[in-house]
């Protein structure tokens, strides 16, 4: 009662320091309003600079910065009552702390955003392209949880009853700890698995890939999975530690061009030399061979077929697989067309029959 009718006596005090507030307020959402508006003005036909990208992510933590920071500032002009006040003035100081690490994590994302737009273009034909943003995508993932964990940390640590706990935070081995705690074994494994893939570049993102069986491109590395985009638009979901821990097939590892197979299984009175001149012609007919290499050899047998491979080198995985379709299928016809009879059969022999057959030609 007595501070209801202290707030009726200093009615205008009380009215003047909220008129400041808002005031301050509404000035700070204002001039931001008008800084990003010129920086969007000034990028329109430049998406891709560092302004862009900072008023694409950082419009709403700064302009809820500018707005806390006011309020902190106005403050200790309000007559509020010392414990109202200092209560006031930790939720506000809590929301500063949050907004900051929220800044922090929009600038990781502005220079990700730089990396993958300057290197968009050549992605699947550039090494050194797909190394950088492998690299800066897995970084940015572990940066904005390294900042996750500092923000909450700090702002612990504005309790005094539980400082100890935001300290421990931000030791090492008290953020080991926190994470252990909370995650599971395999989540902290696949956690370095990710730095360590991100240092060691194993798999880079669109790397022809066979894994499980599956063959497809890396389409996304997170901090604890990777995405494989299978050849027939399917998503294999990978834990990331799986790229440390198992073997697994990189076909773009060092070089893009491959070694293409193509096997073609014939009777054994199949012309060798014939089919290997038409396989050295069909490759000629087609943009898919890349012209570095080629040939055909008998690779195995069986009691009723030979086993023809044929080999020729091809640009990158993609037009290895369409390379081994068209050179199986026009082998195929070939036979068919040029030498029926040497396509795959099965002979048999009557006991009977034959033991009369050559009677036949003795008594002759």
């Amino acid at each position: 009662m007595n501070y209801f009718s202290g707030f009726l006596i200093h009615w205008q005090t009380w009215a003047w320091s909220l008129a400041l507030l808002a005031g301050g307020i509404v000035l700070g959402i204002a001039a931001n309003r008008v800084i990003f508006a010129t920086v969007n003005r000034i990028t329109r036909h430049s998406h891709n600079s560092v302004l862009a990208a900072f008023a694409r992510y950082g419009e709403n933590p700064v302009q809820l910065i500018l707005a806390l920071a006011v309020t902190l500032a106005v403050l200790p002009v309000l007559p509020l009552p010392p414990s109202v006040a200092h209560g006031v003035q930790h939720v506000v100081g809590l929301g500063l702390i949050a907004c900051v690490g929220w800044m922090l994590i929009a600038l990781v994302q502005v220079f990700d955003d730089l990396i993958s737009v300057r290197h968009s273009s050549d992605i699947h034909l550039n090494f050194a392209a797909r190394r950088l943003r492998t690299q800066v995508q897995m970084l940015r993932r572990v940066a904005g949880s390294v900042i996750v964990v500092v923000t909450i940390a700090i702002m612990l640590m504005t309790f005094p009853e539980i400082r100890h706990i935001g300290e421990s935070m931000l030791a090492s081995a008290g953020l080991a700890a926190l994470i252990a705690g909370f995650a599971a074994r395999s989540t902290l494994s696949n956690l370095a698995a990710g730095i360590q893939i991100a240092l060691t570049q194993p798999i880079r993102l669109e790397d022809a890939v066979v894994v499980e069986g599956e063959w497809g491109w890396i389409e996304e590395i997170r901090i604890t999975y990777v995405v494989v985009r299978i050849w027939d638009l399917r998503r294999l979901v990978v834990p990331v530690a799986y790229f440390i821990e198992k073997p697994f097939q990189n076909w773009t590892r060092n070089t893009f061009n491959l070694l293409a197979t193509a096997f073609v299984y014939a009777d054994y009175s199949v012309p060798v030399d014939v089919v290997r001149e038409e396989l050295h012609h069909i490759l000629g007919t087609t943009d898919l061979w890349d012209g570095r290499t080629w040939g055909l050899q008998v690779t195995n047998c069986t009691d009723r077929t030979i086993e023809l491979r044929a080999l020729m080198s091809a640009a990158d995985s993609q037009t290895s697989w369409d390379l081994r379709c068209y050179v199986r299928e026009k082998l195929i016809l070939f036979l068919q067309r040029e030498h029926p009879e040497s396509l795959p059969r099965t002979r048999a022999e009557v006991a009977g029959v034959a033991d009369d057959a050559r009677s036949s030609r003795h008594a002759a």
